[in-house]
């Protein structure tokens, strides 16, 4: 059995109260005894049956689909039909997709020295491909409707080891799909030899198009919602007179899973992360369980008590994974290590944080609060010469500049910036975000993350939170394709049947775009509206405004409290929020949080280090068991950085990916043979001096075993110190 006496005696006493409280179950065949074998039992939730899959590791495996390292450096293989991709060639594309869009993938950045498939568990660059042997099991978790419908999806390698047994979680990042984590926690966990437990969430990639009737199967394959019934992976749960009505006032939209489930899916993160550890360990015992005395079934031989399992994942999957420990009442979960959480800590009490000898004024704000502040002064703030329009034009056209020129100047006109001059409005605004919660580390990145992140998010998030319908069209907002004028046009079906591989859930993506329908003179794209109340091409101002407005429940220009419609959908809003606070409360699990202080997406004083103070407060003796290690110069988006010069962020940025892999390091050697966790500390890394530099162990150093004082992260009563 593997050696756990370490992190086991942390938590035998509780898991043999879980157990004694199983056992009193026994006639649900929960557990056994000399008379009732414990029986390995597909888990509770899991509707249907579980698929399986071999790959070789030859021409297919888990984690590259066959492709290798070679393949996923390369552009995506083509389908052989694109009008109708197999099921083999959309897992081999997603796979592809969500690969690349996790970490920067080109060998000047680091992938095939310092990570990727053909370096090894230790670290060894090899010279293989890094394909990996193994089974695929996948299944949903439902309720019986078909509406969660969440994609669980276990993969076991051949390499598993019945001796020193583990299993990894990999919750999608974002609004992915189940291959969302691959490339990160998955691709961890299977040169460990682990399980690793993959699960979408319930926000993965799903689109219905009412017009056609068209959904996504769970294979990544297309029909209609009619023909797929339960199976489909999002329908849109609208009557079909309403969904008539909707195309008939608003042709050719779209609704998306995330947005439009009606669910609020994010409520269930953490309940989805357990329940993809509870399809792993039925999985492992299917496999490799001993049979029963009659050899029909088997025993349930792998349990908590004899499995190393981390929770793990990075940015949304890394909020999920910390909502899971905090929700295992089972004894599930022996540790945690996550990247770039997206952890909303609810209620601070005293908690207070500093940077060096600064006080942070506004920290912990709720995802949706601090995102559409984002959405209404980016644009404004990006013209600011100290963050700059570094885009290309092939991301930045000049009209994009002339909207965000017209931006600042009608949140000057509406009173929400008080500058006289297009500079002086910029800095303002850039000084309004800073005084939010962002901080100068992050000035670089305002623009690209206004152009590809903060409207989407406001827009998919307020309609997850309020559960409002694709019909609401909530804030003027819709889903469709869009020509190169702005205006909406018919789906196209090609782009749609290979959705399942190149979309991330999260429009805009693959074609699919938001469109801003109140826009003067017709619904056009979000970014080329004009605002009846400005009459001026400024990225859809009022409806920047009316998302704000529904965040906070006041007019945004005014200050006033919201009254009629307005009010009972923030009242929505506001309340599917309260749903999903976290309580920093981690039950004792040892744990890993690493974050990029330059993060813009998921800014540090509003995620991982108010989540961390918040857990050294609250928390009590369980304190000492949470590390948090904040690496300079690191960003939400480590695929950004292979765009090099189109974005600029080779130079500005160094992947975070390799401190997950480092933390990852760090808890298997604390939960396997007791190795001390390095106290929390800022990792100082070093900048590219330019494009053509590679990016080398240098650049990216490894979290002190021993940190140097100045580098130490403390609390300090009541207040969290971070070193400058």
């Amino acid at each position: 059995m593997l050696n756990l006496l370490p992190v086991q005696d942390r938590i035998w006493a509780r898991r043999r109260v879980v157990a004694a409280a199983c056992c009193a179950l026994i006639t649900l065949g929960a557990c056994g005894d000399d008379d009732n074998e414990d029986l390995n039992r597909l888990p509770a939730g899991v509707r249907g049956g579980v698929s399986e899959s071999v790959h070789d590791g030859v021409t297919d495996d888990l984690l590259t689909a066959g492709l290798g390292k070679t393949g996923l450096m390369a552009a995506a293989p083509a389908y052989a039909n694109a009008a109708a991709p197999t099921a083999a060639e959309l897992r081999r594309n997603a796979i592809h997709t969500n690969y690349r869009a996790l970490v920067d993938y080109t060998a000047s950045g680091g992938m095939g020295t310092l990570y990727g498939p053909n370096v090894d568990a230790a670290g060894v660059v090899t010279t293989g491909e890094g394909r990996i042997a193994g089974r695929e099991y996948i299944a949903w978790a439902d309720d019986g409707t078909g509406q969660r419908n969440v994609t669980l999806m276990v993969q076991l390698p051949d390499s598993f080891s019945t001796s020193s047994p583990c299993i990894v979680t990999a919750t999608s990042s974002g609004s992915r799909g189940i291959y969302g984590a691959i490339g990160t926690a998955g691709e961890w966990g299977l040169k460990r030899g682990c399980a690793v437990a993959y699960t979408d969430k319930g926000t993965g990639n799903g689109l219905h198009d009412p017009v056609s009737g068209l959904v996504m199967k769970r294979d990544g394959t297309t029909t209609t919602a009619a023909a797929a019934g339960l199976d489909a992976v999002f329908r849109l749960p609208d009557s079909a007179a309403a969904l008539s009505a909707f195309n008939t006032a608003t042709p050719d939209r779209v609704g998306y899973k995330h947005a439009h489930s009606q669910q609020n899916p994010e409520k269930r993160w953490g309940a989805d992360t357990l329940d993809a550890i509870r399809l792993a360990f039925y999985v492992i015992n299917q496999r490799h369980g001993a049979p029963s005395a009659d050899g029909t079934q088997r025993l349930r031989t792998f349990q908590p008590s004899n499995t190393l399992v981390i929770a793990s994942s990075v940015s949304n999957g890394g909020g999920a994974a910390l909502a899971a420990a905090e929700q295992d009442t089972e004894g599930l979960i022996d540790g945690v290590a996550v990247s770039e959480p997206n952890a909303q800590p609810g209620s601070l009490g005293s908690l207070a944080l500093r940077q060096g000898s600064t006080a942070v004024a506004t920290f912990g704000r709720p995802l949706i609060d601090y995102f559409t502040y984002a959405n209404l002064f980016q644009p404004c703030a990006a013209l600011s010469s100290q963050a700059g329009l570094s885009m290309s034009s092939a991301f930045w056209p000049a009209a994009y500049t002339t909207a965000a020129q017209n931006r600042c100047a009608g949140l000057q006109a509406k009173g929400l910036l008080s500058a006289t001059t297009l500079a002086g409005q910029a800095d303002e605004a850039l000084s309004r975000l800073d005084s939010y919660g962002w901080a100068a580390e992050q000035h670089f990145f305002q623009q690209s993350h206004f152009r590809f992140a903060s409207n989407s998010i406001a827009v998919t998030y307020i309609n997850t939170y309020g559960r409002f319908s694709v019909t609401d069209s909530v804030c003027g907002y819709s889903m469709a394709n869009t020509n190169a004028a702005g205006d909406v046009i018919a789906q196209v079906a090609s782009t749609q049947a290979g959705l399942f591989a190149s979309g991330n859930g999260v429009p805009p993506t693959s074609g699919v775009n938001l469109v801003y329908d109140r826009s003067s003179g017709g619904a056009k794209l979000d970014f080329l509206a004009v605002s009846p109340s400005t009459a001026v091409a400024d990225f859809a101002l009022d409806g920047a405004l009316c998302l704000r407005s529904l965040a906070t429940g006041l007019d945004p220009v005014t200050g006033a409290a919201l009254t009629g419609t307005l009010k009972a959908q923030s009242d929505r809003v506001i309340a599917g929020v309260a749903e999903v606070q976290l309580s920093a409360r981690l039950q004792g699990k040892p744990t890993v949080i690493v974050a990029g202080r330059s993060d813009t997406l998921l800014p540090v004083n509003h995620t991982a280090r108010a989540y961390f103070g918040k857990q050294q407060l609250v928390d009590g003796r369980h304190a000492a068991q949470v590390r948090y290690y904040e690496v300079t110069h690191a960003q939400h988006f480590d695929g950004f950085i292979a765009f090099g010069a189109l974005l600029g962020y080779d130079t500005h940025a160094v992947p975070l990916h390799p401190y997950l892999n480092q933390a990852l390091d760090l808890m298997y050697a604390h939960l396997s043979s007791g190795a001390a966790l390095p106290a929390s500390q800022v990792v100082r890394t070093t900048l590219r001096s330019s494009s053509a530099q590679a990016l080398t162990a240098a650049h990216v150093p490894a979290i002190a075993t021993s940190p140097a004082a100045a580098d130490l992260i403390t609390m300090s009563g009541s207040t969290l110190q971070i070193p400058d």
